[in-house]
C-alpha cells in the first residue's frame, strides 16, 4: 500500500505538469493554476468526510444511517448554493466568488474542528457546503471564458486538482484522526487556504466574462428564457446523466472507506491509501476524458467510462483480498471522467449570458437529488445489504448509458 500511494503522488504530480503546460499558451497559465489549486483544496477538504467518518462515528455514536444523513445535509448545502453562486458569478464576477468561497469554507473548518456537539457539527457542515458551492459555477465559467477552445481541455485540468486534493488530503487526515484526533483532519488544512486565496485575488481577474447578464431582474421573462435553455433536447439529456452520475459518485465516495473497512476486512489506513488512489486515477482520467469530449464529443467518451466503471461496480461485491480490491477500485475510477465530458458538454450548450445561472440550475437539481442518497443508501446498508448498494450503483450507471443515447449527435 505505501507503494502505491508513493505512485499515486508521482502519477498526480506528473499529469497536472503536462496538463497545465498544454495549455499555458492561453496567456492565462497562472489564473488555470490558481483555479485549479482552489479546486484541489476546496474538493479535497470535502472528500475529508468519508475518511475520518469511522471516528466521527466513534467520537459522537452515531449509526451508519446517521453518518449517511450527514453526507446528506453536506451534499445538501452544497446543492442548495449552487444557483446563487452561479447568479453571484454572473453579476459580479467569477474571480470575486471564488475568493469569497475560499474565505467562507476556511472559515467553516474552523468551526467544524471546535465543534462540541453533534448539532454544531451538522451546523457547520451546512455552512461548509454552502461555502464550496459558491466556488463550483464560478470555476467552469470562467474556464469557458478565459479557454474558449480549450474547454474540455481546462475543464479536465481543474478536475483533475480537484481529484488530486481527494487522493491526497483524505489520507493525510485519516491518519491524523487514527493517530491523534478526527479534528487533526481538518484542521492541518486551514494554512493552505491562505495561499489558495491569495493565489486567486492576484491571478484570476475579477470579471472574467462580459458585463452583460441575463438575469439582472427574477422577472417572468428571464424565467421563460432560461427555462427554454435548459429545456433544449442537448441539455435535457446532459442534465439527466449528469444528475445520475451524481447520485453514482456521491454515494461511491461517501461509503467507499466504510465499505472497505467493514465488509472487506481492510484497516482504516488501507482503505484511507486506497481511497485516495482512486481520485489518483481520476486525475490521469480527467484531462484525457476532457481531451477525448473536446475530439470525439460526448456520446463516444462518456460511453465509454461509464460501460468500463458500471462493469467494475458489478464486480466488486464479488471479489475480496487487497490486490483483486486495488484492480477492482482502479477500474471503477474512470467513472470520475464523467464529470468532466457532462458538465464540458453544458457549459458549451447554455447562451454566455445565462451561463452561471444556467449551470448553476442544473448542478443544484443534479446534487439535491444525488444528495439524498447517502441517507436512502446508509439505512439499506444498516439492513445488512451494502453489497447491493454498489450492485445498485451498476445499475444507475446503465441509465447514464440511456441517457447518452438520446443526445443528439453534432
Amino acid at each position: 500500500m505505501n507503494y502505491l500511494y508513493h505512485v499515486s503522488h508521482k502519477a498526480i504530480y506528473s499529469s497536472i505538469r503536462a496538463s497545465v503546460s498544454g495549455v499555458q499558451g492561453d496567456g492565462h497559465g497562472k489564473a488555470l493554476l490558481a483555479i485549479a489549486s482552489s479546486s484541489f483544496l476546496l474538493i479535497g477538504v470535502q472528500m475529508i468526510y468519508p475518511v475520518v467518518l469511522p471516528e466521527l462515528r466513534a467520537a459522537y455514536g452515531l449509526n451508519l444511517g446517521t453518518a449517511g444523513l450527514l453526507l446528506t445535509v453536506l451534499w445538501l448545502s452544497n446543492a442548495a448554493g449552487q444557483v446563487p453562486g452561479g447568479i453571484l458569478a454572473d453579476r459580479f464576477g467569477e474571480g470575486r466568488i471564488m475568493v469569497v468561497s475560499t474565505v467562507v469554507t476556511a472559515v467553516m473548518v474552523v468551526f467544524i474542528v471546535v465543534s462540541g456537539s453533534i448539532a454544531t457539527l451538522f451546523l457547520a457542515t451546512v455552512l461548509l457546503g454552502l461555502g464550496i458551492a459558491l466556488f463550483g459555477v464560478a470555476r467552469y465559467t470562467a474556464l469557458d471564458d478565459l479557454f474558449p477552445e480549450r474547454v474540455g481541455t481546462t475543464v479536465g485540468v481543474v478536475l483533475a486538482a480537484a481529484d488530486a486534493g481527494q487522493a491526497l488530503l483524505p489520507p493525510v487526515a485519516g491518519a491524523l484522526a487514527a493517530a491523534v484526533v478526527w479534528q487533526f483532519g481538518f484542521a492541518y488544512t486551514l494554512p493552505l487556504f491562505v495561499a489558495v486565496a491569495l493565489a486567486l485575488w492576484l491571478y484570476v481577474p475579477a470579471r472574467t466574462s462580459g458585463p452583460e447578464s441575463g438575469v439582472d431582474t427574477f422577472s417572468m421573462e428571464s424565467i421563460r428564457y432560461v427555462g427554454a435553455a435548459l429545456r433544449k433536447r442537448t441539455v435535457l439529456y446532459g442534465s439527466a446523466a449528469f444528475i445520475v452520475y451524481m447520485i453514482v459518485w456521491i454515494t461511491f465516495t461517501g461509503f467507499y472507506p466504510t465499505y472497505l473497512i467493514e465488509e472487506k476486512g481492510l484497516s482504516a489506513t488501507a482503505a484511507g491509501i486506497l481511497f485516495g488512489s482512486f481520485f489518483a486515477v481520476g486525475v490521469a482520467i480527467k484531462p484525457l476524458s476532457g481531451l477525448a469530449y473536446d475530439r470525439i464529443g460526448i456520446r463516444l467518451s462518456l460511453l465509454t467510462v461509464m460501460v468500463i466503471s458500471g462493469t467494475s461496480l458489478v464486480v466488486l461485491p464479488l471479489v475480496d483480498g487487497l490486490l483483486p480490491i486495488v484492480v477492482v477500485t482502479i477500474l471503477i475510477a474512470p467513472m470520475l471522467g464523467s464529470g468532466t465530458i457532462t458538465q464540458s458538454h453544458l457549459i458549451q450548450g447554455i447562451p454566455n449570458d445565462i451561463k452561471g445561472t444556467g449551470l448553476g440550475i442544473i448542478r443544484t437539481g443534479g446534487m439535491a437529488i444525488a444528495a439524498v442518497s447517502p441517507a436512502v443508501f446508509g439505512a439499506i446498508a444498516d439492513w445488512g445489504y451494502f453489497d447491493e448498494v454498489f450492485l445498485s450503483l451498476a445499475g444507475l450507471a446503465g441509465l447514464i448509458v440511456l441517457f447518452v443515447l438520446r443526445i443528439p449527435t453534432e
